[in-house]
């Protein structure tokens, strides 16, 4: 190529196509494009058509870093330090800021970049690429890094998110563990661009090459188990090229991991694991069956021309009604589109639909994926100056039909807003070095939400392919030495949860956890952190609700299989709160908004919430929680 977990919530809908928790739930935004399936959909009630329609830049919100920027930024609550954002650099720092005045909490950096030597390529300084992701029960941050050095190296890393320490037993050193059939990882020749993936324990990373093609470079994925970093697994293509060159990096249905590859060389005709989409089992591991790849008919001559099939990351779609209904996508630079079963991919075969979507070649980027009351979506921006979106019908089998193209100068990766998952859909694109603008489209018709803003709204250092996120209310975006915030005009921040966006065809596997505790904030830290349950729960009276003064949510979820719930609440008035558990204080811990509760149980259970103000009968509503 030639370029540069189950959630069981209050107020929960189920439908197949979408799990969507309670809009009030603590929010974070943990990995590239919000969800394992890349589909890029954010849910939050604050981001209606005429709301949108009055974003502002935050002048209020510094975001001032160091380094260009290719990767997404993250936002983390339930520490410490409060809500942060997470930004990444090619200069390999790392920054915790405060997500609401972006001044630093914390920083990190974590070795030289790479400035030269490198056979060819253009990123430079080389340092941080992909999206990083974080494990939220063990507050733990992984990232790759380029390093400099006698030799070049590229170091998985896993941080603190609280704090910017580094966990034992990390940093692992991909060239002296990871290995397959008799390939070892040559960092020097391999370039780490997409998001990162953390699935059942293990947190996966994939490689393309450099720009130009140079070297005998190989698309490699990468697993590293979080509870055993010295425990490294690999895949990688069995020719020379391959690369995995998305910006969503490993997409994942919650079981399996699939990645979209490039062109190969030096095949003489026989496939050897380019131009597909691959389908990964946990390791990773890779059967070489035909259910677990997908090439089309065509690989060779896409080989042969650098038409590579891969220009786009993988992304997990389901679409209720159609057979089959369990999809994955991939856009090529052949300006196609592939939807195969991604339950038995197929081999080298025909897929299950393709259609022509865009003028121009389409590679590097992000897809998004979303639901309407209209039907079952894909957006993307082509590598020219179009966004368009396309449906997916619910037939037998699908169709891929063209809904909408709006001209739009840049190349950014999409994102979604929606209200409550299927209405109020918003794309939201920004016109990475090109016009440098928010831009906004109704998901169903295009029809223009947001025009760019005026001139506070322009940003700066945009790069291709970078895409933003959404948190309580706000969208960020990182930029080169800067990550922007911007508002909506409609009062305070509303929580966006974390949306699960597309079924499993398993079993879903339960949130990943660590048994770590959560560390504590840094000497420098001015938060501090909340404190935990007390050891023994105390039988008191049930409290009693008064309507107005305390507003409570909850969401539930599993750790390793064991039951906790997020709590949040507002208009608590006192320094502490009591946390009342069927009638039961479990907790009086600050007043800071939200509270992570653990009862342990496993199977059926149903818990019954209420915060209020400590040592009175001032209290919030009751919120009740099914698993």
């Amino acid at each position: 190529m030639k370029y540069s977990v189950p959630i069981f919530s209050l107020l929960v809908v189920i439908v197949w196509s979408a799990v969507l928790p309670s809009v009030n739930a603590q929010v974070n935004v943990t990995q590239e494009h919000n969800n394992l399936s890349r589909d890029g959909l954010y849910i939050d009630g604050a981001f209606t058509p005429a709301a949108a329609a009055g974003l502002t830049r935050d002048l209020n919100f510094n975001g001032t870093i160091s380094g260009n920027v290719y990767a997404q930024p993250l936002y983390i609550e339930g520490g410490p330090n409060g809500p942060m954002i997470i930004a990444v650099t090619e200069s390999n720092n790392v920054y915790a800021l405060n997500a609401i005045t972006g001044s630093v909490i914390w920083s990190r950096n974590v070795g030289p970049p790479v400035t030269s030597g490198l056979p060819c390529g253009n990123i430079s300084p080389l340092g941080i690429t992909g999206t990083p992701v974080v494990d939220l029960a063990s507050r733990s941050l992984f990232f790759d890094a380029m390093t400099d050095g006698a030799t070049k190296k590229h170091f998985i890393y896993s941080l603190n998110v609280d704090t910017g320490a580094t966990n034992p037993g990390w940093p692992v050193d991909v060239n002296a563990t990871a290995t397959y059939n008799g390939m070892t990882f040559t960092s020097l020749v391999q370039n780490e661009r997409g998001g990162l993936a953390l699935v059942n324990g293990i947190v996966y990373v994939a490689w393309s090459g450099h720009l130009g093609d140079c070297g005998t470079y190989h698309g490699w994925v990468v697993g590293v188990p979080i509870n055993n970093p010295s425990s490294v697994g690999a895949w990688a293509t069995t020719a020379i090229g391959g690369g995995i060159w998305g910006h969503g990096g490993v997409a994942s249905d919650g079981t399996n991991m699939f990645v979209v590859t490039g062109n190969t060389f030096g095949t003489n005709g026989v496939w050897m694991g380019g131009e597909a989409i691959i389908r990964l089992q946990a390791g990773p591991i890779f059967t070489g069956q035909p259910t677990n790849y997908w090439a089309p008919t065509n690989w060779l001559s896409l080989d042969n021309g650098d038409t590579d099939l891969g220009g786009v990351s993988a992304t997990v779609i389901d679409v209720p009604g159609a057979t089959p209904s369990q999809l994955v996508l991939a856009l090529g630079k052949d300006r196609n589109a592939y939807l195969v079963n991604r339950n038995n991919l197929g081999g080298i075969a025909a897929p299950v639909a393709s259609a022509n979507v865009s003028s121009t070649v389409n590679r590097g980027t992000s897809v998004v994926t979303y639901h309407t009351s209209q039907g079952t979506y894909f957006a993307f921006h082509n590598d020219g100056s179009a966004i368009s979106a396309y449906k997916v019908t619910a037939t037998n089998p699908p169709t891929i039909v063209s809904a909408w193209t709006v001209s739009q100068n840049g190349r950014g990766s999409p994102w979604v807003t929606t209200t409550n998952g299927t209405n109020n859909v918003i794309v939201w694109v920004v016109g990475t070095q090109g016009d440098q603008r928010l831009h906004g489209y109704d998901g169903d018709t295009g029809v223009v939400i947001y025009a760019g803003g005026g001139a506070n709204e322009l940003m700066s250092g945009t790069r291709q392919w970078n895409t933003g996120m959404v948190a309580r209310g706000r969208i960020y975006f990182g930029a080169d030495n800067k990550v922007y915030a911007f508002k909506l005009p409609t009062g305070p921040p509303t929580p966006t949860p974390t949306a699960t966006a597309t079924a499993t065809p398993t079993p879903t596997a339960t949130a990943t956890a660590t048994p770590t505790a959560t560390a504590t904030a840094t000497p420098t830290a001015t938060a501090t952190a909340t404190p935990t349950s007390t050891p023994t729960a105390t039988p008191t009276a049930t409290p009693t609700a008064t309507p107005g003064q305390i507003t409570l949510t909850a969401r539930g979820y599993k750790v390793h299989g064991q039951h906790a719930v997020d709590l949040s609440w507002s208009g608590a008035s006192t320094s502490n709160v009591d946390v009342y558990r069927n009638g039961v204080v479990v907790a009086t811990t600050g007043n800071d908004g939200f509270y992570t509760d653990s009862p342990g149980g496993r199977g059926h259970a149903t818990y019954t919430y209420q915060v209020c103000n400590a040592g009175t009968n001032t209290c919030s509503n009751p919120a009740t929680v099914t698993f």
